[in-house]
């Protein structure tokens, strides 16, 4: 067969952690979910990991690892966020590679990516090579193999990019069409205009580079991607099929690479249910023959390329204007708002190069002093990032200086490579790429370069602050309420940032809603008591102590002392300073415990301000993560009392309510609310017990009906969704206790019946597990008439159909 498709999948989300925690804080815009990561993860990552093949009756028939069938890349750091936060799915991803290799000829689908998705062409020499080095790396470390390819931010080349992917022993990238520049049959004299896609991407290309090494470029199919992503090519996977083997020449009798390349959450998040049609295309294509599934590694050693191309320098996938996207107002932009200016990122872009071109000469010159290589030093910090045990890290320093460091000195060290680590991270694509210099992705970015510049503070004593706000004053918002991204700066920028002191004040205020204050997980920082002591009093509490506090990153230090009063709900007053010794630590616990024994509050808050003068701090200071689970914890008393009003409206006026009902009357909106809220509260309740009446929960759901209750559907569905699952992971575990399998399909008919539609994803992968395993051996156990075996699989094919799965 002459015929093969290759789909390649761009899985990449920027970046998205607190430089300074090293942690994704909250993000309210992913609700229901606790950040995007998480949100994009359970929409597509993981429907990836384990995407349905439907028949004609919406019935799953199979369950398949759409890795392990196309190429993709993952950005490292994503991939770092995933190895925390969704291990089962990090491993489903690295398995998927392992599997493509038996399946494409020893060749892994799994190419890298340049290590944050910088714009490879904007960054000079020494930045290109640290993010191929560090991205090859973190390959290498995951897949246990090197990669053959390696994606490109934005597809962004030119030559130097290129000879650099060359150097690293990079064997092929993938670009779009209409970046190509000319082409040829190797051998022959004469180049063929390739500008405005005039190029066949049906064949590999070798491009031969100034230095004589070659690279092997894949210029993906632009119309089928474009369809892919933005017309509705996946409503269908038969359609999708078609339309990847229709673009095959018939008459041809030479090896044809049909392939497309588009962001990967296309396949789940950007087109719900897309990683299905994706799955039902590739399934559809091997079952009828239509063409071989291949991947570039496989494909290039079958079918060297015949053909040479140049590339038009300075180009991008996502910008018709090169890589302008990046630094000037081209007019690309995502089409929320037409009449909004771009013209900030030409600022923004000065800035972060200014940022770089002040740290690299105070980088160089310290990290020399410390007797280090500066520049290889950084290219291996790659191992540190990937493992910050302490031990590690130690024989990383050892290895790297020609001296033995003193503690300081390693402080030192540490801080400088943290700060060339943020000085890359804050030219994340991603910070131009969208319409305001106010969004997320920019103020990140503008995060990253604070702390960049925080350390380089720390470290030469110079104020860096004031001209890095001016370069934002001249980025301009199209948001009126900040004008420009120096308010947003000092609005959102500067309130995040952290010191030893911040920290402590976070584990004082966080010790009072804990039941064990001498051991709190601070992120990337570690709390340990020394002293604590809390006084209560009513609903008052005061906390006083003492306790050292380190940055598991820098390894930098501080012994504080602190004072923290809480006067109930969220109303939190409290100081921190650095201690000073045991004489002014005893004249503080002495003066605060004294004035809070006579119940005198107004004096404790007085003598916090006097102690701690200007490190005073409340609620607002705490990490967004900490305040919601306050919150919670305040608001869940409000709660329990309200939840006593609303059960005596509804147990009084029951009656009345059924006869209004009953006679198809409009119940008032305040008892409506009233049969709402208890409804779904004795719901949720029923569907959180160990075991569920599922009696119970049938009546419950015949009242929603009669009562026209307006369930809060996102809690209930969940609460099913959690108790499913764990109902079959304990079948999973327990796979002969038929009857737990028995009640777990009764509730699931129940359920079915209902208006409810809890997500069985992960319940229905533990079910197609076990069908693969315990019930292939009951099966075979059946055939011998074993009566006990043949009731099992009768009693289990009940439960999986049950889950929409057909046998």
């Amino acid at each position: 067969m002459n015929k093969y498709i290759c789909i390649h999948g761009h899985f990449y989300q920027p970046p998205r952690e607190n430089p300074w925690l090293n942690e994704v804080e909250l993000q309210e815009s992913a609700h229901p979910f606790h950040d995007w990561n998480e949100r994009i993860t359970a929409e597509c990552y993981a429907r990836n990991s384990a995407s349905r093949i439907q028949n004609d009756k919406g019935q799953i028939v199979d369950i398949l690892n759409n890795y392990a069938r196309m190429s993709f890349n993952f950005g490292p750091t994503l991939l770092e966020w995933m190895e925390k936060k969704a291990p089962d799915i990090y491993e489903a991803i690295l398995e998927a590679d392992k599997e493509s290799q038996k399946r494409f000829s020893g060749h892994g689908a799994a190419i890298g990516q340049v290590y944050n998705h910088m714009i490879m062409p904007l960054a000079n020499a020494r930045d290109q090579h640290t993010q191929v080095i560090w991205g090859i790396y973190d390959f290498r470390k995951r897949f246990g193999r090197d990669p053959e390819g390696m994606w490109l931010g934005e597809t962004a080349a030119n030559t130097e990019t290129l000879e650099v992917l060359a150097e690293h022993g990079i064997k092929f990238t993938i670009l779009s069409p209409y970046q190509a520049k000319r082409y040829r049959k190797i051998d022959e004299k004469e180049w063929h205009d390739a500008t405005g896609a005039k190029i066949d991407p049906k064949r590999p290309y070798r491009c031969t580079l100034p230095s004589g090494r070659t690279m092997a470029l894949f210029f993906y199919d632009a119309p089928v991607s474009q369809a892919i992503a933005f017309e509705g090519l996946l409503e269908s996977g038969e359609k999708f099929a078609h339309r990847l083997t229709g673009t095959f020449d018939e008459h041809s009798k030479d090896p044809q690479l049909m392939h497309i390349a588009t962001d990967g959450e296309t396949y789940g998040h950007h087109h719900r249910f897309g990683e299905m049609a994706l799955s039902y295309a590739l399934h559809h294509i091997e079952q009828e023959q239509l063409a071989k599934i291949t991947i570039y590694g496989e494909y290039l050693e079958l079918y060297p390329p015949k053909y040479e191309a140049e590339i038009i320098e300075n180009t991008s996938w996502s910008c018709m204007h090169g890589i302008e996207r990046w630094r000037s107002d081209c007019g690309c932009h995502t089409g929320g708002h037409d009449d909004w200016s771009q013209a900030w990122r030409a600022p923004v872009r000065e800035a972060f190069d200014w940022v770089r071109d002040q740290l690299e000469p105070l980088y160089e010159q310290e990290m020399r002093q410390l007797g280090a290589d500066p520049w290889q030093t950084r290219n291996n910090y790659i191992q540190v990032i990937m493992d910050r045990n302490e031990e590690h890290v130690l024989d990383f320093i050892r290895a790297h200086t020609d001296r033995d460091l003193s503690k300081g000195e390693q402080i030192k060290f540490l801080k400088l490579l943290e700060m060339q680590y943020h000085a890359m991270l804050m030219y994340t694509s991603c910070g131009w790429f969208f319409d305001e210099v106010t969004g997320i992705e920019t103020m990140q970015d503008i995060l990253y370069a604070t702390r960049a510049l925080q350390l380089a503070k720390d470290l030469s004593g110079n104020d860096y602050e004031t001209t890095f706000v001016d370069f934002l004053k001249r980025a301009k918002s199209n948001n009126k309420e900040y004008g420009d991204a120096s308010k947003a700066y000092y609005k959102i920028v500067q309130p995040t940032q952290l010191d030893l002191l911040r920290v402590g004040a976070h584990y004082a205020v966080s010790s009072l809603f804990t039941d064990s204050p001498e051991e709190l997980p601070l992120y990337s920082y570690k709390a340990t008591s020394e002293y604590y002591e809390m006084l209560e009093a009513g609903r008052q509490r005061l906390a006083i102590g003492k306790a050292f506090i380190r940055s598991t990153i820098t390894w930098e230090e501080a012994d504080i002392s602190f004072g923290v009063l809480h006067i109930g709900d969220h109303q939190l007053f409290g100081g921190v300073r650095k201690y000073v010794g045991p004489d002014a630590f005893a004249t503080l616990h002495h003066e605060l415990s004294t004035a809070f024994d006579k119940g005198n509050i107004t004096e404790v808050i007085m003598l916090l301000d006097k102690h701690f003068e200007s490190h005073n701090y409340s609620f607002w200071h705490l990490f967004r993560d900490d305040q919601k689970k306050i919150l919670d914890q305040v608001l869940e008393q409000t709660m329990r009392a309200l939840e006593h009003d609303f059960q005596q409206v509804y147990d009084n006026n029951y009656p009345l309510m059924a006869a209004i009902k009953n006679v198809d009357m409009k119940l008032p909106r305040p008892l409506q609310i009233t049969v709402d809220y208890i409804v779904t509260g004795r719901l949720l309740e029923a569907l959180m017990a160990e075991r569920v009446d599922v009696d119970t929960v049938l009546k419950l759901l015949k009242e929603v009906e009669r009562m026209g209750v307006k369930l809060d559907e996102d809690a209930v569905n969940y609460a099913a969704t959690i108790h499913v699952e764990e109902a079959m992971h304990y079948l999973e575990d327990n796979p002969d206790d038929t009857d737990h399998m028995l009640y777990l399909t009764e509730l699931l008919t129940v359920i079915n019946g209902s208006s409810l539609q809890p997500e069985y994803w992960q319940s229905q992968n533990i079910a197609f597990k076990l069908r693969q395993g315990t019930y292939e051996t009951y099966c075979n156990k059946q055939e011998e008439h074993n009566e006990k075996a043949a009731a099992w699989c009768r009693q289990f094919k009940n439960l999986y159909e049950s889950l929409n799965l057909k046998l």
